[in-house]
């Protein structure tokens, strides 16, 4: 690719010198990734094995930034001095392997972001289920505090492009394990994890300890004066947690006793301990409704705390949050049957969770690809709360087994359309209809924002 001639008529300087980046994956964090390199006076090359989408092409163009797509040309990256990579890129993938075999460092885009915050604080959010909405409180309850923040991560805006951009100085990140896999010196002033439970297991060779270990990475690098918020009352959590040498400050949560530091909750009343502080809220107040949404709420007080959010901000937060969309998020009643979205559900806790909330009879749509699923969890749930099951996806053998015995009902589909009308056939009127999938979308759907939407749109055609 040839130096193009700026507007002004100046050639940009290319310094031969500079340290060669090879960026593995262009979607929002590799394209993030690559746009502060550049900024950073790196020499960059980005490669993608499947097609840019128009957005990412125009934004790696406009700086004038090296790509390759639907390829990757090996001699350019395995000539690289460090290598970013998707977190979506597995190890199994044999390019991985040569750069592996090769010592090449790699890093993932949030661990190259935090090389350049600056003396800005992060809070980060990492966990099995719980974590996006979690993330969205914490980044209500600072901003409603007057913080200038910014919300970055999973949750959709690239963390490294928020740094090259239009840094702030308190990031509120939502991080997967598959970020923490490539973390060197990553490290947050404040990290929670809501909860591990079996999810991904196909990335981490169906052994729970590798990925327990990729989650407990975000307290890896914290020193003491740093904070790190955890559930009490989640069993892989506590059973792992001394196998770590943890040097942060504890702050936990939970629902089962009192806490001399942390937040529980007790007659129908949140407690947050900070220091020497004391803040009590009933949870009928919370606009988040649920058991799950209560840990959620619990653990981003505490967080919000930590960074110095006034007790009355955290209050006024807690009653004004709005769900977000594909969690949990109200589509519409129909002759008396409401319609609930939760695409977001992507593991078997996640439907869990979204079935313990529910106090109506429950039409369920459930399936995808699934990741090494155990449905057994959910068998009381289903007994307890679902009338019928509408399967969507290409391959509902394990749902079948696992509930045919336990449903009056039980049909496949193989649309969203489909899929919406099965089940309002299904349902009378004082029912929900509940799309929480338990799976992956990659089967029938782009991801499960394409299949929230298409759950949306089918139940508008009715």
């Amino acid at each position: 690719m040839h130096a193009a001639t700026n507007i002004a008529g100046q050639k940009p300087v290319v310094n031969n010198n500079a340290k060669k980046l090879a960026i593995l994956g262009a979607g929002e964090s590799g394209v993030g990734a690559a746009l502060l390199a550049k900024q950073q006076g790196y020499d960059v090359f980005v490669s993608d094995g499947g097609p840019i989408k128009e957005i990412y092409r125009a934004e790696l163009q406009q700086a004038q930034i090296a790509f390759e797509e639907a390829q990757h040309t090996e001699i350019k990256i395995l000539s690289a001095d460090e290598i970013i990579k998707s977190p979506g890129i597995s190890e199994k993938n044999e390019l991985v392997k040569k750069i592996r075999a090769k010592g090449i460092p790699v890093i993932s885009e949030i661990e190259f972001a935090y090389r350049y915050k600056g003396d800005s604080k992060i809070i980060a959010i990492t966990g099995s289920n719980g974590k996006t909405t979690t993330t969205a409180l914490i980044y209500h309850m600072c901003k409603l505090g007057g913080k200038d923040c910014a919300m970055v991560g999973n949750i959709g805006y690239s963390f490294a492009k928020q740094v090259a951009d239009d840094p702030k100085p308190l990031y509120v990140a939502e991080i997967s394990s598959f970020q923490l896999d490539d973390i060197k010196t990553f490290r947050p002033d404040v990290a929670v994890l809501t909860n591990i439970t079996e999810d991904h297991l196909d990335r981490y060779n169906y052994n729970i300890q590798n990925y327990i270990d990729s989650k407990f990475r975000i307290v890896e690098n914290q020193q003491p004066g740093d904070v790190f918020i955890y559930c009490l009352d989640d069993e892989t959590t506590v059973k792992n947690i001394n196998k770590y040498n943890i040097k942060s400050t504890l702050y936990p949560i939970t629902m089962s006793k009192e806490l001399p530091q942390g937040a529980y909750l007790a007659n129908v009343k949140m407690h947050l301990k900070w220091k020497s502080e004391e803040m009590q809220m009933s949870i009928d107040d919370f606009k988040l409704k649920g058991k799950h949404n209560q840990y959620n709420s619990m653990a981003a007080s505490l967080a919000a705390t930590a960074v110095d959010i006034r007790k009355e901000k955290i209050r006024e937060a807690l009653q004004t949050f709005e769900t977000l969309e594909h969690r949990m998020e109200p589509v519409a009643t129909i002759k008396g049957v409401e319609f609930i979205n939760d695409s977001k559900a992507t593991n078997v806790n996640s439907t869990w969770f979204a079935l313990e909330s529910m106090e109506k009879p429950v039409v369920l749509i459930l399936g995808g690809v699934d990741k090494g699923n155990d449905y057994s969890t959910m068998k009381e749930m289903v007994a307890e709360k679902v009338k019928a099951i509408v399967c969507m996806g290409a391959d509902n053998i394990k749902i079948h087994e696992a509930f045919e015995t336990l449903v009056s009902a039980m049909v496949n589909t193989s649309s969203a359309e489909e899929a919406v009308q099965a089940a309002f056939h299904f349902a009378t009127k004082g029912d929900v209809v509940l799309l929480s999938p338990a799976c992956a979308s990659f089967d029938l759907f782009k991801n499960y924002e394409d299949r929230g939407n298409q759950f949306k749109q089918a139940v508008k055609n009715l």
